[in-house]
Formats: structure tokens, sequence, C-alpha cells
């Protein structure tokens, strides 16, 4: 169930691309498909590169941020789990 909901979310994110990228002059197909595979973080840069600045950079730094969160959580469950805790 929550790869469907991932896998609409993605297609949400690239059709968003695909259709408002012509207006800024980018490429759709590019932007579509940056926007499928990477996400949230292909939406923020595009929103930086097209001039909504504010936008973009709290949607990569959240992002980003939650990206580190997840790696320090699998890093520190990993070492817990190798102690035998």
């Amino acid at each position: 169930m929550s790869g469907t909901i991932s896998l609409l979310i993605a297609i949400a994110f690239a059709v968003y691309l695909f259709i408002d990228a012509p207006k800024h002059n980018k490429s759709r197909w590019l932007w579509a498909i940056l926007g499928f595979i990477f996400g949230p973080i292909a939406l923020g840069i595009y929103l930086i590169q097209t001039g909504r600045k504010v936008l973009g950079w709290i949607i990569t730094i959240v992002v980003g941020l939650g990206y580190i969160l997840m790696i320090i959580l699998v890093v520190l469950g990993a070492v817990l789990f190798a102690k035998g805790m």
C-alpha cells in the first residue's frame, strides 16, 4: 500500500514538472524524469531555477534534513543491532 502511495506521489511530481516546465523554457521531459526519480529534491531545485526561490529552498532544505535524519537513524539502528541491544 505504501509503495502505491509513493508511486502516485512520484507521478504527481513528474506530471507537475512536465506541465510547468515549458512555461519557463525548460525541457519538459528532463524535468519530468528528474521529478519521477528524485521527487521533492528535483521539485525544490526546479522551483529555485524558475524564480520561486523561497519555496524551492524551503522544500530542498526540509527534504535534505529529512534524508540526513533518516541516515542517522539507520546508522544508529545498525550500531545498536550490532551491539546486541
